[in-house]
């Protein structure tokens, strides 16, 4: 299949690292090998009864043409590499997809290659080096993840920053799988706003839907847990996905963002530790208990004494629903009221990455409830999701009785 490059024209030169044209075919048909470049490698996640999905990797060539095809189709893509995450700071990495239902090629989407969201050291940092040192490999970088849909071709276009561009480069295709089953309970209860005894300002717990209900494969994470201390600032994100979904996609939205962070970048498990879709729904993020202080690898620099509630969708112009703020608010709620913090107070916060706005080491004063882009220099959670924070948490320190 020919791909036009007409959209490259007027450019500045840049280093075109791969054009795959990807035909889908039967599953159990292999990869063919493109010219120039190795065989694509894939990394399957466990073949429970429903399909956990699986990552495949494709090797970028530097200066090379390369057309071939995959076995299976991608919603998610991302390009990552061997070396330190901020390999490719300073350049810019572009990519476009190959609708599977029509064929239809989209315009160019540039990737952020900063590595916004991350383990600070230790915890995944920790992790990652000792589980790469064992497998082989050097420690990985990764751009952030683009959910495209179900899609069969994809177009790569690298600008290396002034480092040059790192080794062992490629696109990443995820396929979030229909889910592993499981038994166990599919979410947690709500508690009542108006019935039980809580502790203090706790507010009241809301409905959950577990990793179960959401149907993660648990073999390819991390067995263990690694804690904080009391959870004292909710950093909002949003996962800069697709906003138009049906809310009964969200779980597979989330498989995708979870397989492309262990496998593509190396975490112990997924870097948020609750995730909230457009109709309010609440979901567990990393494992090791909802009302425990996992430590996460969403806000780099400040995930010690932190949660990440990460809002599904990309709020930079669209609006976020009123249903998916409610659940916001009611997730920060419960989880700073586990502490006693209130939801419209501010705290100190002390830099653990020098990547962040402050040095490592470096204080800082937070609100509560605060955006990404408040501890990085970054656009998350959107323009159209930030301002709509002093209303969060209005609404999450009613829920906590202040």
């Amino acid at each position: 299949m020919r791909i036009s490059l007409r959209a490259l024209r007027g450019r500045p030169p840049v280093v075109l690292l791969a054009v795959l044209a990807a035909v889908l075919t039967l599953p159990s048909i292999p990869a063919e090998a493109r010219a120039g470049g190795a065989a694509p490698t894939a990394r399957p996640g466990a073949p429970g009864p429903a399909g956990g999905g699986s990552v495949t990797s494709l090797p970028l060539t530097g200066g090379r043409l390369l057309v071939g095809r995959t076995a299976r189709r991608f919603d998610l893509l991302g390009v990552g590499w061997d070396g330190p995450a901020r390999a490719l700071a300073g350049g810019t990495v572009k990519v476009r997809t190959r609708d599977a239902a029509t064929g239809v090629w989209s315009g160019w989407h540039e990737l952020e290659t900063d590595g916004e969201d991350g383990p600070d050291a230790g915890a995944d940092a920790a992790v990652t080096t000792a589980v790469t040192a064992v497998a082989g490999r050097a420690p990985r970088g990764a751009t952030a993840p683009l959910w495209t849909g179900p899609s069969d071709g994809v177009a790569v276009e690298v600008t290396p920053g002034p480092a040059g561009p790192p080794p062992g480069l490629r696109v990443e295709l995820v396929d979030p799988g229909e889910g592993v089953r499981s038994t166990g309970p599919r979410s947690t209860a709500a508690e009542p706003s108006d019935g039980g005894r809580r502790i203090g300002h706790q507010a009241p717990r809301p409905e959950i839907v577990t990793r179960a209900g959401w149907g993660a494969d648990e073999s390819i994470r991390e067995p263990e847990f690694v804690y904080t201390g009391p959870v004292r600032v909710v950093f909002v994100h949003h996962t800069a996905t697709t906003t138009e979904y049906a809310c009964s996609d969200a779980p597979r939205l989330i498989r995708a963002i979870y397989q492309y962070h262990v496998q593509s970048n190396g975490w112990r498990d997924i870097g948020y530790n609750f995730l909230v879709d457009r109709c309010g729904t609440v979901y567990e993020g990393r494992a090791g208990g909802t009302d425990l202080p996992v430590h996460g690898a969403h806000t780099l620099g400040f995930n010690t004494d932190s949660a990440g509630v990460a809002a599904i969708g990309t709020f930079v112009t669209d609006l976020p629903p009123a249903d998916l703020l409610t659940g916001v608010a009611r997730i920060a709620a419960w989880k700073l009221g586990l502490t006693d913090q209130d939801a419209a107070g501010s705290t100190r916060m002390v830099s653990g990455s020098d990547g962040s706005l402050y040095p490592a080491g470096t204080g800082a004063d937070f609100r509560a409830v605060s955006g990404h882009r408040d501890a990085f220099n970054t656009e998350c959670p959107g323009d159209a999701l930030y301002p709509k924070l002093p209303e969060l948490r209005t609404e999450a320190a009613r829920l906590q009785g202040r």
